[in-house]
């Protein structure tokens, strides 16, 4: 042992230094060099001491006459790349020498785990990176792990790889989103990764990424019909199903945990339904009324159970049914000019008296029809319709106020319901008036006798006449035809009372004749006329009075005893005296 140790110290101040190359799973014996080639003062024998823990001995063959180097068995790079001995040679120089293994591509990349699972949010933006296991080669250079490839499960593109190698010579692995992800499509990912190095051809490993996507609350519900319909009768009890919605949330969890709710700021304010808020089935809430109202539009609200919860509406159109609890109501509009019930005397054959509609307040197709009768007014009004709606009444004989100025007509709607209903309405109907009959005088002919001595404003005679007609129609007023002797007179035009005027005059016109006129106050007025006949009483109120103011008369002297010499003449107004 001493003289090794001196033998190195010596080999420490003058060595050679060899270096030989091998490569790696080379057959054993492969000729690996010899150990004084290109050294003239390094011949053989040698004595080989391998540098503590190179297993030279165990992998390699020295043959120490001739300094050849054989491999004992194949060499793995990857297990021990280089051996170290020193070669002491009977003479020369100590030779240091280094074996290295050259390495070949036999060993393929391979990943830690064969299978990695790995977790995204379904809202994970594009380009977000997960780091992934690296596949590790222990294979160098080119014949380490070069690349990564997603060999089958990446649906839709939805990833990417990106790698980077690091100072430690391993590629890294990212896993990148290549798109969007959406839970809802599709749920999980199982992709197979491949590793491969440089050689030709390259070896490679694979790697099953399992994904799972995580949900996020990104999908309201959604109602299986946008709108709903039904028809219920109204008499349905508190209770009665009236029909159930059904909505979907292809979202997990809470996020697809729906429940439903009317919107009772947009519907039904007066509760008359109510919702199941888990099942969905909405009942009646309230009595019905189809009179009331026959069409209810629910906005029915479907909500998920999401932190941030999404929603969506359906309109619900519920239809109350008609059942017949209804009477018909009669509503009548009078078409004069008031809007009062009357009727003008002088109305045509099927003039408008009045208007009636109808009306059932029941269904409109069950109860539509309502069968209308009039009655009274003994055959001088008729009912008329087209659609069974809408009825007139007009005239159907002619009408005369002063023979009857009213009449009670009885409107009759029965419905066709079981069992049926009716309702009635009775009219009283006014005839009016028109100016069609003129005054008429109590007497044809007045008369009366007045003094001539009477003073003025005397009465005479009260003439009075009498009108059918009604209001102003029936309104008289009196006068006198203009005539000589009707200065004389006067009359009170509402009275008749006849008076004198002025003093009337016996000599004058001992009898004179006047005529009555009594005229109503229609529109155009009629009048008609009576005889006055007055007598004039005489007074003596008158003197005699001569022909002449002066007689002149010549007599003669032999004229008899007797004689008439001179006739005189005098008069009153209407006799003659002499």
């Amino acid at each position: 042992m001493l003289r090794v140790i001196a033998l190195l110290v010596v080999a420490a101040v003058a060595e050679h230094d060899r270096e030989f190359t091998v490569r790696e799973n080379a057959r054993a014996g492969t000729l690996v060099g010899n150990l004084g080639d290109e050294l003239l003062d390094a011949a053989p024998p040698y004595t080989i001491v391998p540098v503590q823990g190179s297993a030279v001995n165990d992998d390699l063959k020295i043959d120490p006459h001739t300094g050849e180097i054989r491999t004992r068995v194949p060499l793995d790079r990857e297990n021990r790349d280089h051996y170290a001995l020193v070669a002491i040679p009977a003479s020369g120089d100590n030779i240091r020498v280094v074996i290295r293994v050259s390495d070949e591509n036999d060993n393929a990349p391979t990943f830690p785990t064969p299978v990695m699972n790995v977790e995204f949010s379904e809202n994970t933006p594009r380009d977000v990176k997960r780091k992934l296991n690296p596949a590790r080669d222990q294979d160098l250079g080119i014949f380490n792990t070069q690349r990564y490839n997603i060999v089958s499960g990446n649906t839709e593109n939805a990833y990417r790889l990106s790698s980077h190698r690091e100072l430690d010579g391993v590629l890294y692995l990212d896993l990148q989103i290549n798109g969007f992800l959406d839970r809802e499509t599709t749920d999980h990912y199982e992709l197979v990764i491949e590793a491969l190095d440089g050689g030709t051809p390259p070896l490679r490993g694979t790697m099953t990424v399992n994904i799972t996507i995580l949900d996020v609350n990104d999908n309201p519900p959604v109602f299986a019909e946008s709108a709903y319909s039904a028809t219920i009768p109204e008499n349905a009890t508190i209770g009665t199903t009236v029909l159930k919605v059904s909505a979907t949330d292809s979202d997990a969890g809470e996020n697809g945990l729906i429940e439903y709710s009317i919107n009772r700021r947009q519907s039904d304010k007066e509760n008359m339904f109510k919702i199941d808020p888990e099942t969905g089935e909405i009942t009646v809430n309230k009595a019905l009324d189809f009179e009331t109202k026959e069409l209810h539009e629910l906005v029915v609200v479907a909500r998920d159970k999401g932190a941030q919860t999404l929603e969506t509406t359906a309109f619900v159109s519920i239809r109350v049914t008609d059942v017949n609890d209804n009477q018909p109501t009669i509503d009548v509009i009078f078409l004069s000019d008031d809007a009062t019930p009357k009727i003008s005397e002088s109305a045509q054959l099927d003039e408008f008296v009045a208007r009636i509609s109808v009306h059932d307040p029941d269904s409109k197709t069950e109860y539509a029809n309502v069968n209308v009768t009039l009655s009274g007014g003994d055959g001088h009004f008729d009912l008329r319709t087209h659609d069974n709606i809408i009825y007139l009444v007009v005239v159907a004989l002619p009408l005369d106020r002063e023979t009857r100025s009213t009449y009670t007509l009885s409107v009759v709607a029965t419905d066709k319901g079981s069992p049926p209903l009716h309702a009635s309405r009775n009219i009283s109907l006014r005839v009016t008036d028109v100016n069609d009959n003129p005054p008429v005088f109590l007497e044809s002919v007045y008369k009366n006798s007045v003094p001539e001595a009477a003073a003025p404003g005397t009465p005479v005679v009260q003439v009075s006449a009498s009108d059918a007609d009604e209001g102003e129609n029936s309104e008289i007023r009196y006068s006198l035809l203009p005539t000589p002797q009707s200065e004389w007179f006067a009359i009170d035009e509402r009275s008749g009372l006849v008076t004198t005027r002025a003093r009337v005059d016996c000599e004058t016109n001992p009898m004179p004749k006047l005529t009555v006129v009594a005229t109503d106050r229609g529109s155009p007025p009629l009048s008609s006329t009576a005889t006055l006949l007055v007598t004039v009483l005489d007074v003596n109120d008158n003197e005699p009075i001569f022909d002449q103011s002066f007689y002149n008369v010549t007599v003669s002297e032999s004229e008899a005893v007797g004689s008439c010499i001179l006739k005189v003449c005098f008069c009153s107004k209407f006799k003659d005296h002499s």
